[in-house]
């Protein structure tokens, strides 16, 4: 390696490893960056699939967390041991119980079972297991390569790989400060490939910003007992739950239930939204309260948590992420802003979209590179043909629209005598059923 890179200038360095990084491990790069994007709609894209999911009319409170596990543990019965009640994230949305362990993928890294209850009613709407469906496989590919441990290792060197490449394609952009405005140029008239690369390099730049911080945190999730231990804490990964603790109370005929739980566990953090309540697992499990504080940058895992035994009733333990060092401060913001949870609705559409810029990073990059070595031939941009495409795809849409227009008129104005008939019909049912039932009352008033 050191024969390799010897004699060479700091800038064709930079660009031999930004060219084999691409070779070796560009397809990796574009795989988890599309999985990625995916996955930073995970949610939406489960509902979208699974329209039982959603609930469409949400009406009334919710049942109480201690009938909604009852319901989950009779859809269950012989799964024993602790779960875990996430909130919905919206009115429109299931209660999710995840069972971290199930006997059917034991084995697996991760692939609990998730059953979805509708809070309002109490009903089991589906149990499923992680990694069975579409949009958790995805997230197992983003996440593992589907290879369990080695795989999540894997990804965490990729992201490694990919924060090296971006900063060696930035070096290699970078035209010196008087000169930024013409690096920003793309050439329309030096053929297809000169086109490509000048969009791959302005491309390049405007998300190297966003792809250096998604490979560093992506990193980090892989990792991060490294980072535990330069800030000298534990258990602030993603998913884990702090220290374990556990009942000191004896057994007794009066054991706190989940609503008293949480009740209990508001006393800390009175204006706390509840996100999570992880059950007791055996005599001297207690049960884990996850609440949301104003302000606190993780929404669906935040990390105020207090403990609090189910035997006794009394809060063992509180942790309250504002007065978290500035290392565990740090850490609890890795997956927020990997997911793009942190940066709102605009920043999760810019993570969307990184994934595929990796994707055009990586074609046009190879292209140019065929180019050179003779393996593609470049050609002339015909802008006249590009013109009568979209002048082509333009006018086939419009006419789709008039076309749905027209169509939409004849079918109302079809239906239009039907509806009127029928709303007459139903009113005058109404009316027959009131006149009915103001007669009945008549009655029952002079009895």
């Amino acid at each position: 390696m050191r024969s390799f890179f010897q004699g060479l200038s700091l800038r064709l360095m930079c660009l031999k490893v930004h060219l084999w990084l691409a070779l070796i491990a560009g397809l990796f790069f574009v795989l988890v960056g599309l999985t990625g994007s995916i996955s930073v709609y995970r949610e939406d894209i489960d509902e979208f699939l699974n329209p039982q999911l959603v609930i469409n009319n949400p009406q009334g409170e919710w049942q109480s967390l201690d009938h909604i596990m009852s319901a989950v543990r009779s859809a269950h019965p012989k799964r024993y041991g602790s779960w875990t009640l996430e909130m919905p994230q919206s009115p429109h949305s299931m209660m999710t119980a995840w069972y971290d362990k199930p006997t059917e993928t034991f084995f697996e890294l991760y692939a609990p079972l998730m059953v979805s209850v509708n809070p309002y009613t109490a009903e089991v709407v589906a149990s499923r297991f992680w990694g069975q469906t579409v949009t958790t496989w995805l997230l197992d590919l983003h996440t593992q390569l589907l290879m369990n441990r080695f795989g999540w290792n894997t990804v965490g060197i990729l992201g490694a790989l990919l924060s090296i490449s971006v900063c060696s394609g930035v070096y290699l952009w970078w035209p010196g400060l008087g000169n930024i405005v013409s690096a920003l140029k793309i050439n329309y008239r030096n053929g297809i490939i000169r086109l490509l690369f000048d969009v791959h390099r302005v491309t390049g730049i405007f998300v190297a910003p966003g792809l250096l911080l998604l490979a560093i945190t992506g990193f980090m999730l892989s990792y991060p007992k490294l980072l535990e231990t330069v800030v000298g804490s534990s258990g602030m990964a993603h998913g884990e739950t702090g220290r374990t603790i556990e009942s000191t109370a004896n057994p007794n005929d009066h054991p706190t239930g989940l609503e008293s739980a949480e009740f209990i566990a508001r006393g800390a953090f009175p204006r706390g939204k509840l996100r999570r309540i992880t059950t007791p697992a055996g005599n001297s499990g207690i049960y884990r309260i996850n609440l949301r504080q104003a302000g606190e940058i993780n929404e669906r895992h935040p990390f105020t948590t207090v403990w609090v035994d189910r035997w006794s009733g009394q809060a063992r333990e509180v942790r309250d992420p504002f007065r978290f060092s500035t290392g565990e401060t740090a850490l609890t913001w890795i997956w927020p802003v990997h997911t793009g949870e942190a940066l709102g609705a605009k920043g999760r559409f810019i993570w969307f979209l990184s994934g595929f810029g990796v994707c055009f990073l990586y074609v046009s990059g190879v292209l140019r590179w065929l180019h050179r070595r003779g393996k593609v031939q470049d050609r002339p941009v015909n802008w006249a043909r590009f013109k009568a495409l979209g002048q082509r795809a333009l006018k086939t849409v419009y006419l789709s629209v008039v076309k749905l227009h027209r169509v939409s008129e004849i079918a109302i104005k079809t239906a239009l005598p039907y509806i009127k008939l029928a709303g007459i019909r139903l009113l005058h049912g109404y009316y027959r059923l009131r006149a009915a039932w103001l007669n009945r009352q008549k009655r029952i008033d002079k009895f």
